[in-house]
């Protein structure tokens, strides 16, 4: 990916689109913020006279953000194991006024959690090559130059991603779903909203799925369920005794990753962001509660 221009100026341009590609790439704020900032260093490093040569800044900067984050995910995956707890992606707010880095990353269909989970099943190498191709749309012939693959390899890993991503929906197919979705998801999350405010047991049963998992991530810092919890009525149960041990928790609608969610704050704090999945019936299927503190930066100044 170093074809052509003498764009030197051009290459502080690319920083919002590197750190769209290295989020989606590490499901992480931090790491695509640290991925993007070691490529810049690594591109102003170079000689004044080599960056002229790269006739194309932009492509050179994302082999290296893509190279990086390949790196971060072979690193991240034994990082993972002994992470306490499930590791879930680090939820995004909407509103830019958030957080300056938070609101680069474009809130569409690639980022919702469902999907960013789905991608940690994935190799990194089938991870770089499904979401460069799938997501952005980057041909086989700049993806091998991150892989250091051919353009053969790097499609056979797309295609083994899309295997492994099974039912979940690509990111085009899951736009036209949202989109129906979306006023539907918004009315079952205020219903959620109500029945755990007013700790309405049956409330909460009737919206969950008899099958509904949640998956909360606390990473060791704070209190949450290590293992997922199954099933609608313990989930309710395990809803409303952290609202027992915690009075004074208000809850508030807002967008996670572009999509209805709900961030449990109190006394000003953001404790947790939950994200949901919900069926075509209208009920939860998936919840995705993060209450790691760490992952929860750019909501610090949630309102």
């Amino acid at each position: 990916m170093t074809a052509a221009g003498t764009d030197v100026d051009g290459a502080a341009g690319e920083r919002g689109r590197l750190i769209n590609v290295a989020y989606r790439l590490l499901g992480s704020l931090t790491e695509a913020e640290d991925a993007v900032q070691e490529a810049y260093a690594r591109w102003y490093a170079l000689p004044p006279s080599r960056r002229r040569e790269v006739r194309a800044p932009g492509a050179w900067l994302t082999t290296v953000t893509g190279r990086i984050c390949l790196d971060l995910l072979g690193s991240a995956r034994a990082r993972r194991e002994r992470y306490v707890g499930a590791w879930l992606p680090e939820p995004l707010p909407e509103h830019p006024d958030l957080a300056d880095l938070a609101h680069q990353v474009v809130l569409d269909e690639s980022v919702a959690m469902a999907f960013l989970v789905v991608l940690e099943s994935m190799t990194p190498a089938e991870r770089v090559a499904f979401v460069l191709h799938d997501v952005f749309r980057y041909p086989f012939t700049e993806i091998a130059a991150v892989l250091d693959r051919t353009p053969a390899a790097c499609k056979q890993l797309a295609s083994s991603a899309r295997r492994r991503a099974g039912a979940a929906p690509t990111p085009a197919a899951a736009t036209t779903r949202a989109a129906a979705m979306a006023e539907a998801q918004a009315d079952t999350v205020r219903r959620v909203r109500e029945a755990w405010q007013s700790k309405d047991i049956a409330g909460l049963v009737a919206v969950l799925d008899p099958a509904a998992v949640m998956t909360a991530d606390g990473g060791g810092l704070v209190g949450a369920a290590l293992r997922p919890v199954e099933g609608g009525a313990r989930i309710a149960d395990y809803m409303l005794a952290i609202a027992d041990r915690a009075p004074g928790l208000e809850l508030l609608e807002r967008p996670v990753n572009g999509a209805p969610g709900l961030v449990a704050r109190r006394a000003g704090v953001v404790l947790t962001v939950a994200s949901f999945d919900v069926s075509d019936d209208g009920r939860v299927t998936r919840i995705w509660a993060v209450r790691n503190p760490e992952k929860l930066r750019p909501w610090v100044r949630e309102g």
